[in-house]
């Protein structure tokens, strides 16, 4: 049964996918796809996150709608930390989104 729901899930995310590309709208809007900016390796926003899971100084890792968003570095901060965007500075040495 999950197996039917996950797969009911996919087709469904990639209709939608079909129907943004076709309409020519924001995917990460549409999609309520998480939007990464990075600015050097000082400052990181993520907009429409879903929480945070860890905070450290060395690793921040953030829920999403694609999954886990990990930023790892040093001296890592949250800045701003608003529902749907947040601020993370610091040295940025990697960032990774795990399912």
């Amino acid at each position: 049964m999950e197996k039917k729901k996950s797969r009911v899930a996919r087709k469904t995310m990639q209709l939608q996918a079909n129907m943004v590309e076709l309409l020519e709208m924001p995917s990460d809007i549409m999609l309520d796809l998480p939007k990464l900016i990075l600015i050097g390796q000082k400052e990181l926003i993520i907009e429409n996150h879903r929480g945070i899971i860890e905070y450290g100084q060395t690793v921040i890792r953030v829920n999403s709608t694609v999954g886990q968003i990990t930023v790892k570095g040093s001296g890592l901060m949250l800045k701003t930390l608003k529902s749907d965007q947040m601020l993370v500075e610091g040295i940025i040495s990697a960032i990774t989104i795990e399912d």
